[in-house]
């Protein structure tokens, strides 16, 4: 009398496990890392990748001083300038201001362009035009205000926009004066953009922490300073960990150090069955790694060092899955024991036995 019942069963029973083993996500390794000729920026590597740029040399920076010589300041918009002739009031002028075009209008010598002149190139040209018109004039240019001495300090800064030097500007004193970066982050480098085609990379941990001042260079007028900013590339953990989600990826991050971060393997992990799946053109590769020979054997081999937007995925054990299968069978065995029973109420399994296996009367459920 049981018999169709137990067979309903059983097939709910094969049913739920090809449904939760068809969901479960089982990695399959496609690809052997080769170590000595893998390349750290794409491949899986011990080695971490070298993305820093190529950073300026306390040699080069000497020699691009001696090379732009001496540092004298040029006249731009903005500038206030005095010009005085001896003896000759009618041609001196207490405060000119360099309009934003870069001209200033003198006393008998009309409209001059002054912007990116130095105060003797100035004070020549002026006597050059007095002369025609008196004999031996004595001219001086004086710059009252320097409102050209300016830099653009951008980027990762607490205080990104233009920067003013009272004298010589360099590259602590723009950084300062632009508020440094935040306090959670750190300087590591910046870079000095000058002119249109020079871009200047500092290495600013050296400079900073081990003190090797030759770095701190000079900064030219209309100078950037870009600070970069600390990149948040992230890479995704998932399977038997007891936090999974995405991990902020750290320099040098490898494989065993974004399991701990994501608080360890669970009980029911297979620490033989680790994968990274790393994105490689469209198809990607995903490599196998056994932590459990890792950290049984102080193994390395296999601790990669991973890239932005790897995904991890620690398998779960044979049990884990077994168990899984059975939390979600137990829920159908109740629907389908309260399905009969009620069915047995009302008569319906009576009339169904009879049609299909000629047999008469009720069954009791609590039998």
């Amino acid at each position: 009398m049981r018999i169709p019942v137990l067979l309903a069963i059983i097939g709910v029973i094969i049913l739920q496990f090809m449904l939760v083993s068809c969901g479960s996500i089982d990695p399959k390794p496609n690809y052997i890392p080769v170590p000595e000729a893998a390349d750290p920026e794409k491949d899986f590597s011990m080695k971490r990748p070298d993305t820093n740029p190529v950073f300026a040399k306390k040699e080069s920076l000497k020699k691009m001083q001696q090379d732009e010589g001496a540092y004298e300041y040029q006249i731009g918009p903005g500038d206030i300038l005095g010009i005085a002739v001896w003896r000759r009031p009618e041609l001196s002028a207490e405060r000119l201001i360099v309009s934003p075009d870069g001209y200033i209008s003198a006393p008998r010598v009309g409209m001059i362009q002054v912007a990116g002149k130095t105060s003797e190139e100035v004070q020549d040209a002026i006597t050059t035009t007095l002369e025609a018109l008196y004999t031996k004039p004595e001219v001086t240019v004086q710059i009252h205000e320097f409102n050209n001495n300016k830099a653009y300090v951008l980027g990762n800064v607490n205080s990104p926009g233009m920067v003013r030097f009272t004298g010589k500007g360099t590259l602590l004193e723009g950084l300062s004066l632009a508020g440094g970066v935040p306090k959670e982050e750190q300087m590591t480098r910046c870079s000095i953009i000058r002119g249109n085609d020079q871009v200047i990379w500092i290495d600013l941990k050296d400079l900073l922490a081990n003190g090797n001042m030759s770095l701190n260079t000079t900064i030219r007028n209309n100078d950037v300073i870009y600070v970069p900013s600390r990149t948040h590339d992230m890479v995704y953990i998932m399977g038997e960990v007891q936090s999974p989600g995405a991990l902020q990826l750290h320099d040098g991050m490898s494989v065993l150090k974004a399991v701990m971060m994501a608080g360890g393997m669970m009980r029911t992990a297979n620490a033989q069955k680790v994968f990274i799946i790393r994105q490689r053109e469209v198809n990607g590769a995903v490599v196998e790694v056994n932590l459990e020979d890792l950290i049984a054997n102080a193994d390395f081999s296999q601790n990669y060092i991973l890239i932005p937007d790897d995904i991890i995925f620690v398998s779960p054990t044979g049990m884990a899955k077994f168990n899984y299968s059975l939390d979600n069978i137990v829920p159908s065995l109740q629907v389908l024991s309260l399905g009969t029973s009620n069915a047995e109420s009302f008569g319906l399994m009576q009339e169904l036995r009879k049609k299909l296996w000629e047999q008469e009367g009720f069954v009791n459920p609590s039998e």
